[in-house]
């Protein structure tokens, strides 16, 4: 039945149920009360202790507390801080000094059995109350493992629709306290060891770690190593997306491997992060693994992983290397992380760095990395795969010795596993064989970022086959990456093929065909035509006034590829001479290099200040100038477009369009706005790709008309009935409904969002109109029926321009600003206004807000003001009253709401007192709402509520006159006990509890005015 369509039917409950399947033991909130001495306690100290003498049979009573206090008794300034201690503490153990018969050493205390889950206590416990230092929280689903909470479960209606993840996830920020608006109102101190947190709603489920915001709460769409198919069997019903995620990361094999080796901490410049894997990393990971453990020798040890740009491979290299580390089987392995680029070097070895994963060596040159790798097993080393070429001698005639040109054999061990960083480019060619025959029983993992040539059979050749696949289209739809459209924009004075073939024939004339085509050749490129300065010139405006229309705006920054350092100088100067915003150029240098381009040289340490600027959304750094830097292996979600000016072909082509798709906060797309003509290479470039490899790597622009078209219908069909357009009033009438002005806001974001998208283009300006009024719409009904703070944030820069030019334009402001019910304004704007039905229809919201607002500080005489504007509407829609007698009604109501204590100066109380007599007299009625007790008749409650409301506040005053009383149980206990002594015999006895609970309850909030 829909009375059972809430959270705990659809949702708890059947995660319960799951949980149960999988292995987990069920017990009440109720029974574990008797396990905790308070219920500030969030570890069951019992459970804990009796695990850890399990885990751990040669530990003494005192050692077993001493490690108990590990978990238990840490102090840190904040969550995250004492999140990764204890997680720390949790996968490494704790080191405690004992004497087990061969003197007092140092020994490790497991808090868990990492090997054998079933060595492990699975509980989970619902509607458990833990109590912060102000306030309590209640979550739905608590999971311990031996005795520890690991992961937390907030569940929602599925009915709550799309706001379904916000509201738990910021549930789970609120019992963090995470942001300052939550300070005091949660239970951080739960959190502390907790790993995994699941918002879930039966119908769609995500998941995340301590601190995590909202948008990187992501699904888990494989149950890896089980099938789908597998959890349907299990189940024995079709799976939900909840059902999935519990299979994949809560099975208790699956929980304690994505705790020891899938979380990290990054540290930023001024930030921790906590990071948990996604779905396709943990697969791939453990993936690689089991190829590796089942064919321990031979070619078939290694595989490629293709995860496409953006979804987390430097993660997933880092995941990888920890796990391998930790198996037994691979006794303490040398791991080699190479990559074919400086920078992309720099970028593996900082994300190893920032996550703390134990002593990265950096070979810093050919000897360097020799010496690494001939030293000591159990290394990390990481290198540039350049540095795999021989160091030979000159010969006499002062030539290579050829015969010294085999690469030496640096280790013939077999548990060195090589991890190659975009495996399709040169890892396969003549330095890859020297890497090969120094490592001839290495294992090698490649990991690239763009699919394989269809073509292209020697990198899987070297490698092996394909471990896991992630695709383009896979991580837009899962978000985490956005969508990349693609617009051409080529300068119309561009000279290119047979036009500049025929103008130096014309032009040099006079000279031999031999001495033309050498002309052509040194001064006739299409790089030095692409540096002309009028072309760069011309780009420039262009390139300014879209940015500065159509992506600042919106918040985000921009990169320029040009094809030469000298086109790049180009751009900068003209960019600077145009008073563009603030840009920097990034390219290589030479000692050779004219004075113009030296201009422009710059130090390593500067080129990272100018990166870190760039990445801060609020930097005025705002426009990158490169040439062949950082167009791949650069993460930037700030960037939104790309301005591409160069030649660039296949996997350079496909990676450097990547540089847009990270995600950030309200971007919805990358752009990639090209104005070299790259459409036939981009063609090329996706030609030599399976389809399904590449499929909605690049969207024209133009493919989001059709989008465009279907969200403006929709979007317009809440006002077809309307019949005047210009007719605002019968337009806001029309979307009254609370219902339906939800479901035409949402309907009207998502126009909003694909002319955000298609804009400029010439095909989204016929519906701007249509966007304007009804952004003008949306305005007034936000206004009229007090639906919260006039906010078009999420429609986009542009959309809101068009939006907020048309307000000031058509003066639609007299419905945008919300006007106070008692302000000469409310009277100025009803008489604007057209109709009786529209003058009451704003005085009856008017009203309706101002009882809401204040309903709280006097609960009984508001509820009376508000059943008298019910009345009134009712007969108003059943059509006894015409909208005129309806707002002459309304007129008086608006008076007893200005001035409530009238009432109360007539029976000679304080507004806090009358507050107080109205609910003494509600709740001395038999039910609360009915006649009076028999006792009593009317006139004699009155007059006792009367009485008892002064003299009980009198009695509280020096209660409430206290520092935080409202904070304090022992304080309101007192208070509560004063109240029902001041009622004595003269009130009912069984109403006694609920008047004091109450009369406490409506002093918390008058005290807040």
């Amino acid at each position: 039945m829909t009375r059972d369509w809430n959270e705990e039917h659809l949702s708890e409950i059947p995660a319960v149920q799951v949980l149960e399947r999988l292995g987990w033991s069920y017990v009440a909130a109720e029974e574990l009360e008797a396990e905790r001495e308070s219920q500030k306690e969030v570890v069951l100290g019992g459970r804990l202790k009796k695990e850890i003498k399990k885990l751990n049979p040669w530990i003494s009573d005192d050692n077993a507390n001493r490690a108990m206090r590990a978990v238990t008794g840490i102090q840190t300034a904040s969550l995250l801080e004492a999140n990764e201690k204890l997680y720390t503490t949790l996968t490494y153990g704790v080191s405690l000094e004992q004497d087990l018969g061969d003197g007092v050493k140092g020994r490790t205390v497991r808090f868990f059995d990492f090997e054998k889950p079933e060595h492990n206590e699975f509980l989970i416990t619902r509607q458990l109350e833990v109590r912060g230092a102000r306030q309590r929280i209640i979550p739905d689903i608590v999971c311990y493992v031996n005795g520890i909470p690991i992961a937390v479960i907030e569940c929602k209606s599925p009915a709550l629709g799309e706001k379904w993840k916000h509201e738990a996830v910021e549930q789970f920020h609120r019992y963090q306290e995470i942001g300052e608006e939550y300070r005091g109102l949660g239970a951080p101190r739960l959190f502390e060891t907790v790993q995994i947190l699941v918002a879930s709603c039966g119908q769609a489920a995500a998941c995340g770690t301590v601190a995590t915001e909202h948008r990187f709460f992501s699904e888990w769409k494989h149950p890896y190593p089980r099938t789908i198919a597998d959890v349907e069997a299990d189940l024995g019903r079709k799976a939900t997306p909840q059902d999935i995620l519990l299979y994949g990361v809560l099975d208790p094999e699956n929980l304690l491997d994505l705790v020891r080796n899938f979380i990290t901490f990054e540290r930023g410049q001024n930030r921790t992060e906590k990071k948990l894997c996604r779905y396709q990393q943990f697969a791939a990971v453990n993936k690689a693994l089991d190829r590796a453990r089942k064919a321990r020798k031979g070619a078939g040890r290694g595989g490629v992983v293709w995860h496409t740009q953006g979804s987390g491979k430097s993660l997933s290299m880092l995941w990888l290397c920890l796990k391998l580390r930790r198996a037994k089987e691979f006794d303490n392995p040398t791991l080699v992380l190479v990559t074919d680029r400086r920078d992309l070097d720099t970028q593996i070895s900082n994300t190893f760095e920032h996550c703390g994963f134990p002593n990265p060596e950096r070979a810093d040159s050919v000897r360097d990395l020799r010496d690494r790798l001939t030293g000591t097993a159990g290394r990390t080393v990481l290198t540039t795969i350049q540095k795999f070429q021989e160091l030979m001698p000159a010969g006499e005639n002062g030539k290579l010795d050829k015969k010294l040109g085999n690469h030496p054999v640096l280790s013939e061990a077999h548990n060195i596993f090589v991890l190659v960083d975009e495996a399709h480019r040169t890892q396969y060619r003549s330095l890859a064989a020297n890497m090969r025959r120094a490592l001839p029983n290495a294992c090698f993992f490649g990991f690239t970022g763009t699919p394989i040539d269809k073509q292209d059979r020697s990198t899987l050749t070297t490698f092996g086959p394909y471990i896991d696949t992630y695709t383009i289209e896979q991580a837009v739809a899962d978000g985490a990456t956005v969508p990349i459209f693609y617009e051409s924009r080529l300068p119309e004075l561009r000279v290119i093929g047979a036009t500049l073939d025929q103008l130096f024939d014309r032009v040099f004339a006079d000279r031999s065909v031999e001495e033309r085509e050498a002309i052509k050749d040194r001064y006739a490129s299409e790089a030095a035509i692409a540096g002309a300065p009028k072309r760069i010139e011309a780009i420039g405006l262009d390139l300014i006034e879209h940015y500065t229309k159509f992506i600042q705006p919106n918040g985000f920054k921009a990169q320029v590829v040009a094809c030469t350092r000298d086109a790049a100088v180009s751009y900068k100067e003209t960019l600077d001479r145009l008073h563009a915003p603030e840009s920097a150029i990034l390219m290589s240098g030479s000692n050779d290099d004219p004075d113009r381009l030296k201009r422009h040289h710059t130090t390593d340490e500067q080129r990272r200040d100018v990166i870190q600027r760039f990445l801060k959304k609020n930097d005025p750094l705002l426009i990158l100038v490169v040439c062949d830097m950082l167009i791949t292996g650069f993460d930037a979600p700030v960037e939104q477009v790309m301005y591409l000016d160069s030649p660039l072909r296949e996997h350079n082509l496909l990676q450097a369009i990547a540089r847009t798709n990270r995600p950030l906060d309200s971007k919805d797309y990358g752009l990639i706005v090209d104005y070299w003509g790259i459409s036939e290479a981009l063609q090329e470039a996706l030609a030599i790709f399976a389809p399904t490899d590449i499929h909605g790597a690049l969207t024209p622009k133009g493919d989001e008309l059709p989008r465009l078209q279907t969200r403006h219908a929709v979007a317009i069909r809440y006002l077809a009935k309307v019949r005047s357009r210009n007719d605002l009033d019968a337009c806001v009438a029309a979307l009254e409904a609370e219902d339906v002005r939800a479901e035409f806001d949402e309907a009207f974001r998502r126009f909003a969002q694909s002319m955000d998208m298609l804009l400029p283009d010439p095909k989204a300006l016929k519906y701007a109109d249509d966007l304007r009024w009804l952004g003008k719409i949306r305005q007034a009904v936000r206004a009229r029926y007090r639906d919260g703070r006039v906010d078009i944030s999420d429609c986009g820069a542009k959309a809101r321009k068009l939006i907020e030019e048309a307000i000031i334009a058509d003066g639609v402001q007299i419905l945008v600003q919300k006007v106070n019910l008692f302000s000469k304004e409310l009277d100025e704007k009803l008489k604007a206004l057209k109709s009786d039905e529209a003058r009451a229809s704003e005085m009856e919201h008017a009203i309706r807000h101002e009882i809401h607002v204040r309903l709280e500080e006097n609960p009984v005489f508001f509820i009376s003001l508000k059943e008298r504007l019910e009345k009134i509407i009712q007969d108003l829609k059943a059509k006894r009253l015409s909208a005129a007698e309806a707002l002459q009604l309304m007129l008086p109501l608006r008076e007893d709401l200005q001035r409530p204590e009238r009432a109360a100066e007539k029976l000679g109380l304080t507004p806090t007192g009358h507050a107080i007599y109205g609910l003494l007299r509600r709740a001395g009625k038999t039910d609360g709402v009915g006649e009076p007790a028999e006792i009593w008749d009317g006139e004699v409650l009155d007059d006792v509520s009367r009485d008892l409301a002064a003299a009980v506040e009198q009695e509280l005053n020096p209660f409430v006159d206290m520092v935080d009383w409202d904070q304090k149980d022992d304080v309101q206990r007192e208070m509560r006990k004063t109240i029902k002594r001041r009622l004595g015999d003269r009130y009912p006895r069984e109403q006694k509890d609920r008047a004091a609970a109450e009369i406490i309850d409506l002093l918390k909030v008058r005290r807040g005015r």
